[in-house]
């Protein structure tokens, strides 16, 4: 079998690496917010071109704590609307329920899966304060014409920038398209650690030192709390191995690049719509989605040929017993993305019998 995900295969070749820098930490002695962090940060930080990155527990703390922060300082309050792509992973609006402000769902681009902006500005309200933007499945979902209308507006931009690490839009690399942005580093992302890991990038000082805080009990001085904050820091750990990964994110993402130019120029069955690639450097493919109208078939065809598949993601938001007021709400674009996306394999360590199986069984499928 073919798997969706081989991290073992992954992670080995940075074995090595990776055990000297569990070492190092074992050795040091300093095993929570220590100079692992602080260097992870700075890297971090300077790899994505901003003045700020500070660690958290986890991808959703992350952006959870940038509109906590936003609310600290006064710019959000409760009861305030966020714009959001309705066909987002659950966590970018648990962000926003969270702090207790009013996710606002929007459509998506059917040929980008990424937020139209053409529908934000119809969207916008005396209480709209933000655009929380998503680069879904690895492609930018920032624009222009994004920027524009929050300029406009008098709104923030925040990034969740979860499944884009090292996307580029005109120079500029994920993290610094916005006003703030939240990454995940869970291990199956294209820059993954070995458990949860997070982090917020800014080039906003005021909004980092208070991210800051909150992230370590709303303290910026040990034992001193300037408000109600939580635990959610980057382990010492996972920052040190997330160091050496970092060394090595722009080959990973040029890597699965390749693949996902194979796929798009030999998978030729008309019954497969092929994701948009748009620019190369706007799309770091954390994922390969087709749509077919025939999905579950295609995926027990490809599991017959031996072939892994999943589903990003079965069921929208809006229809989650989590958020039962939206359950009868319409919208079409995002349902039908969800009714009939399928994610084949695509990870850098995949050889080329392996793609090329896939690329035979897609275009076998009738």
């Amino acid at each position: 079998m073919i798997p969706f995900l081989n991290l073992k295969k992954n992670n080995e070749k940075y074995r090595e690496e990776l055990i000297d820098a569990f070492t190092c930490v074992i050795d040091s002695g300093r095993y929570i917010l220590g100079e692992e962090v602080r260097a992870f940060e700075w890297e971090f930080g300077t790899y994505c071109g901003v003045k700020h990155a500070i660690g958290t527990g986890n991808g959703l703390d992350a952006i959870t704590l940038i509109i906590r922060a936003y609310k600290e300082l006064g710019i959000f309050k409760e009861g305030d609307e966020i714009l959001v792509p309705a066909n987002t992973y659950i966590a970018t609006i648990l962000s926003i329920t969270e702090n207790r402000l009013k996710p606002v769902l929007v459509e998506p681009d059917i040929r980008t899966y990424n937020l139209d902006a053409t529908l934000l500005e119809k969207k916008v309200t005396s209480k709209t304060k933000a655009i929380l933007t998503v680069h879904l499945y690895g492609k930018i979902g920032y624009s222009d014409e994004m920027g524009a209308i929050a300029k406009k507006h008098g709104l923030m931009i925040i990034e969740d920038s979860a499944q884009a690490h090292g996307a580029i839009y005109k120079g500029r690399k994920t993290g610094s398209l916005g006003d703030a942005s939240g990454f995940s580093f869970y291990p199956s992302k294209p820059l993954g650690a070995l458990g949860d890991a997070g982090i917020v990038t800014t080039n906003d000082s005021k909004l980092a030192k208070v991210v800051a805080a909150l992230r370590n009990y709303g303290s910026r001085e040990k034992y001193h709390n300037l408000s109600q904050g939580v635990n959610s820091r980057l382990d010492e750990l996972q920052a040190a191995l997330l160091r050496v990964k970092l060394r090595h994110l722009d080959d990973d993402n040029q890597k699965r690049r390749k693949i996902a130019q194979r796929y798009l120029r030999e998978i030729r069955n008309k019954k497969l719509i092929l994701p948009e690639e748009g620019t190369p450097e706007r799309h770091v493919w954390h994922l390969f989605v087709v749509r077919t109208e025939k999905r579950d078939a295609l995926q027990k065809h490809l599991s017959k040929n031996g072939i892994e598949t999943l589903i990003h993601y079965p069921v929208p938001p809006h229809k989650q017993p989590a958020f039962k007021d939206w359950n009868k709400k319409s919208y079409p674009i995002t349902e039908e993305i969800h009714n009939t996306v399928l994610s084949l394999p695509l990870y850098s360590a995949m050889t080329k019998e392996e793609i090329s199986i896939i690329i035979e069984a897609c275009n076998s499928f009738s």
